[in-house]
């Protein structure tokens, strides 16, 4: 067979540079379609089946997160469900991967991806269950449905809010709900059962369906950084955020989680809200006690590295968790999961994957219960 590279099909992205040769395949990152960011990759091979294949990405150095090439194995895949990592290097400009397919067929990701499909078919799933609801909240600029997953009584005491992939790239994120999901609709587990007596759970699992679908790693169809938007999002640039804003402040809301993946820190951690003024005492222990809760319920989280709470800057309240840490003075995270591999527990045939991100997501279950009355 010839050497083929395709990218045509859900979250696919890259850019063919030469493709004659098995053994000296070159490539470039390509952008998000409407902002100069490049980042994440998405593409199959076909016709090097049994053969030694080197792929080198010739801009990985000029990538918007070159760091996240430093260490970094990337997925592979033969049917797009099962995905494993092959041996990548990367010398500051150019990142390698070499790997011998034995199929005709193989799929490359910088991670394993969550596709549109399977997010469809997941609504679907919530739909048929008698405690759970999905919503049409809106569209997005390409005209895809906003859906919120609403799990529990709406008149419940506690309103607790998820939201995930505002950076479409981050596709852990989605994993990550997907668990959370499961173990909320599981009736054979306590934790839900207990939470569902008195919270209700508001759940949007992809914020940016068009980046995800368009292969972007940071931004909606319209170049913006849903996570830049929250003062002031616009039917026309962010519609996304809008339509989840207004229904956040219909609701109401006492947990607020904003999920996310980190290029470079192989880590899973929060970053909090004690930068912003007015944070009271009160509001760093209830912090300090729910990360503290999360680490004892999943060895997988940790809060030794992470983000310096100078990181943010005149621009913080444009961020989701920053604007409702703010506006509604309640518990507020950003959540971090690395696209490399969780270097306190690694395993180096995945790396961090799917799987991981979802039994992360079903474990935040426990410290939300035992901080529900503070």
């Amino acid at each position: 067979m010839t050497i083929k590279i395709s990218q045509n099909f859900d979250s696919g992205a890259i850019e063919v540079v030469r493709a004659d040769s098995a053994a000296n395949i070159e490539l470039k990152l390509r952008k998000d379609n409407a902002a100069d960011i490049h980042q994440w990759f998405h593409f199959r091979l076909q016709g090097a089946r049994g053969e030694a294949v080197t792929m080198k990405f010739l801009n990985a150095g000029d990538a918007t997160y070159a760091k996240g090439f430093e260490d970094y194995n990337a997925a592979a895949s033969y049917d797009g469900e099962n995905w494993f990592r092959v041996p990548t290097s990367f010398d500051g400009q150019v990142m390698t991967i070499k790997h011998t397919p034995h199929n005709d067929s193989v799929y490359y990701a910088y991670f394993e991806p969550y596709s549109w499909e399977r997010h469809l078919r997941l609504l679907g799933e919530v739909a048929e269950n008698p405690i759970a609801r999905v919503l049409d909240i809106g569209s997005t600029v390409d005209g895809r449905d906003m859906n919120l997953v609403v799990i529990g009584e709406p008149e419940a005491e506690k309103k607790i809010w998820f939201i995930a992939r505002q950076h479409p790239g981050e596709s852990m994120a989605e994993w990550f709900t997907e668990g959370l999901i499961d173990s909320l609709l599981d009736d054979a587990n306590p934790i839900s059962r207990k939470l569902l007596q008195r919270c209700c759970f508001y759940i949007v699992p992809n914020m940016n369906p068009d980046g995800s679908i368009r292969g972007n790693l940071r931004t909606n169809a319209a170049g913006a950084n849903l996570n830049r938007e929250w003062m002031t999002p616009s039917v026309e640039r962010s519609p996304e955020v809008l339509c989840v804003k207004e229904k956040i402040h219909e609701t109401g809301v006492d947990m607020f989680f904003d999920i996310h993946g980190d290029e470079a820190l192989p880590y899973n951690f929060v970053a909090g809200n004690e930068m912003l003024e007015n944070f009271t005492p009160e509001q760093m222990a209830r912090q300090k006690n729910f990360i503290n809760r999360y680490k004892n319920a999943s060895p997988d989280f940790q809060d030794a590295v992470g983000y310096a709470p100078s990181k943010y800057k005149e621009d913080m309240l444009t961020l989701a968790s920053k604007y409702i840490g703010h506006h509604f003075k309640v518990l507020s995270l950003t959540l971090e999961m690395p696209f490399k591999d969780n270097a306190d527990l690694p395993v180096p045939t995945v790396g961090w994957n799917g799987a991981r991100s979802a039994a992360l997501g079903a474990a935040i279950l426990q410290p939300i219960l035992l901080s529900l009355d503070e």
